[in-house]
């Protein structure tokens, strides 16, 4: 019987607190017995509470071990997203594998290397690493810190309000330099440069 690792990962409180790493890992089981692996309870391993942006992960770390890789010849992992949320670590992890002699299986994934699978195993990545940009980029509201308790964190960029016109500089409370001098004429042009008002 072949013997393989399981790798499963949630990133945000509410994925563990509807407890869908154990989801992940009991689909995952489910489908190594269907294909006949066998998983050793030592290479269950599961990321809980770390994003998939980073490989610095304690299980992507035992998983990419070389005493996980001599002994297990596949991972299983449900979904591309899991192993990570930017396509060019999901080729990274897949191609280190490879080289070693792992197949990576997604549950969630084609599992042929017809050309169209693999293409189709490619946007799912792409799409996984835009939803990732899109979540981070669309904070809910009450997520959101207050601009104070950003300020207390030193991380507020004030805005410099400077004036478009050099002589304008009253009523602009937020100026905290003056504008450059008026450009003089160069003497061989007949035009002048003016201040946009």
């Amino acid at each position: 019987m072949k013997a393989a690792a399981i790798y499963a990962r949630v990133s945000s409180e509410q994925q563990k607190e509807e407890n869908t790493i154990a989801s992940q890992t009991a689909a995952l089981i489910d489908f190594a017995r269907e294909q006949g692996y066998s998983v050793p309870d030592e290479w269950v391993i599961e990321d809980e509470g770390f994003s998939g942006a980073s490989l610095l992960r304690p299980g992507l770390e035992r998983l990419r071990d070389p005493r996980c890789r001599g002994s297990h010849s596949d991972r299983l992992i449900h979904s591309p997203d899991r192993l990570s949320r930017k396509y060019a670590y999901q080729v990274l992890l897949t191609e280190e594998f490879a080289r070693h002699g792992v197949e990576t299986i997604f549950l969630k994934a084609p599992h042929s290397d017809t050309p169209e699978d693999q293409l189709m195993l490619q946007f799912q990545g792409m799409i996984a690493e835009y939803e990732r940009a899109q979540t981070s980029r669309t904070v809910p509201p009450r997520q959101a810190p207050s601009r104070q308790g950003r300020a207390s964190l030193g991380s507020v960029c004030r805005t410099l309000w400077l004036p478009l016109h050099p002589q304008d500089q009253r009523g602009h409370r937020h100026a905290t330099r003056s504008m450059p001098p008026k450009p003089k004429s160069c003497g061989w042009s007949t035009t002048s440069i003016r201040w946009a008002a």
